[in-house]
């Protein structure tokens, strides 16, 4: 009891009394700064990581998801339909280059057919202009007035000056019977002189 109530002793108490009260509120302390010196340490590792691309999913995404994939498959579609197209196309060229081929062989065969036909036409219209130059005027006339312009301007031109002249009298005295052999014979001698022109053109 007398060690209780010694000042020394009293003293060494005060003093680890004070000690122990000083190091409880230090650790005290201690611990809030080490907390917040943590959570800011924390926050600035967080800004500093970049930002995730989505950290969610919403309706709208579902929509805009959806409406990528409805039109991804109307491109695959249309792509689908291009090339069943150009397929179709290429056929089509094909055949069309057959068909142009058999038009050019059937062209080429009537080509060489009219030349044939003009040969004959040719060869027969010299034998009847042979056949109106022994005729008298009056009678080739009257054949002429049944054969169309054309005809007639080709025989005529087949047949010498001094055969074709009596038969265009005959039909100007014959006009004043029938008007129109006159205007038939002035046009049958236009006709007949620009054929001669090409003639000696090309000769």
């Amino acid at each position: 009891m007398k060690l209780l109530r010694h000042p020394a002793f009293l003293v060494l108490l005060g003093l680890l009394s004070g000690l122990g009260a000083g190091l409880g509120w230090f650790w005290r302390a201690a611990d809030v700064v080490c907390a917040t010196l943590l959570a800011k340490h924390a926050s600035q590792v967080e800004a500093r990581k970049p930002a995730a691309p989505w950290g969610f999913w919403t309706i709208e995404m579902e929509n805009v998801a959806s409406e990528l994939k409805e039109e991804r498959a109307r491109v695959s579609q249309k792509a689908d339909d291009l090339i069943q197209r150009e397929t179709r196309l290429a056929a089509e060229r094909q055949e069309l280059e057959k068909v142009r081929a058999q038009i050019e062989s059937l062209r080429q065969e009537v080509a060489t057919k009219v030349v044939e036909i003009q040969a004959d036409e040719s060869k027969n219209l010299r034998t009847l202009a042979q056949t109106y130059t022994s005729l008298t005027p009056r009678a080739a006339v009257a054949i002429f007035r049944e054969m169309d312009d054309a005809t007639v301007v080709k025989i005529l031109s087949l047949m010498k000056s001094e055969s074709v002249a009596p038969i265009f009298e005959e039909m100007s005295r014959a006009s004043s019977a029938d008007p129109s052999l006159a205007r038939r014979a002035a046009a049958l001698s236009e006709k007949l002189r620009l054929i001669r022109t090409a003639r000696s053109a090309a000769s």
